[in-house]
């Protein structure tokens, strides 16, 4: 089994892996699992839908989360797994904030429930706080009334993850010994060193 395309740098690898996951119906081609410390030095891990803006990886996170700060603070650990090509990916990254602008143009093309959230967040109740039970959830959200024109409420935002190193662990390899690379990055770009696995 091939492990996908060649190259120097590293997120040309992890894009084109995605791509090709995407292909094979990968239920975690779109998915990534960020850990970091969260403000009371406790580990914190969460799924979250990993993006690409302007070939940059990025999250969509909303302001009125308690995770919102220590994410925004940085670094954090990125765990990208795509079982169908049999491939993980362990990134080190810095966080920045993600414009506005973009953030609101990135904002209209996700699906109606997170966009309702999103305004219960600002409007109702905010993200990780108790509610009681889950039909008041929904009794809420479905009285939730939204503006209109839709537009994105200001507590809507997001992080750019910047790496500054990314390990790539191909499980897949015909003779069973695992492929495992180290970048870092440098200032005249990505190295890379080959790791026992």
């Amino acid at each position: 089994m091939t492990s996908g395309v060649q190259s120097d740098d590293p997120m040309v690898r992890l894009l084109a892996d995605r791509t090709r996951a995407r292909a094979e119906k990968d239920p975690c081609a779109n998915l990534c699992t960020l850990a970091n410390i969260d403000t009371q030095g406790a580990p914190q891990a969460r799924t979250l839908v990993l993006r690409e803006l302007d070939d940059q990886l990025a999250v969509f996170i909303n302001t009125t989360s308690p995770k919102w700060q220590s994410l925004l603070a940085g670094p954090v650990s990125v765990v990208v797994w795509l079982p169908s090509i049999q491939l993980q990916y362990r990134l080190s990254c810095q966080t920045a904030a993600i414009p506005q602008h973009t953030v609101h143009d990135s904002w209209h093309m996700r699906p109606e429930p997170p966009k309702r959230m999103d305004w219960f967040y600002s409007e109702v109740a905010p993200q990780s706080s108790a509610i009681g039970d889950r039909q008041r959830l929904l009794g809420a959200l479905e009285e939730l009334q939204l503006p209109q024109p839709l537009t994105p409420p200001a507590s809507a935002h997001g992080l750019f993850l910047e790496p500054e190193s990314i390990e790539r662990l191909h499980l897949g390899e015909d003779n069973g010994i695992h492929d495992r690379q180290l970048y870092r990055l440098t200032t005249t770009g990505w190295s890379v060193t080959t790791l026992v696995p």
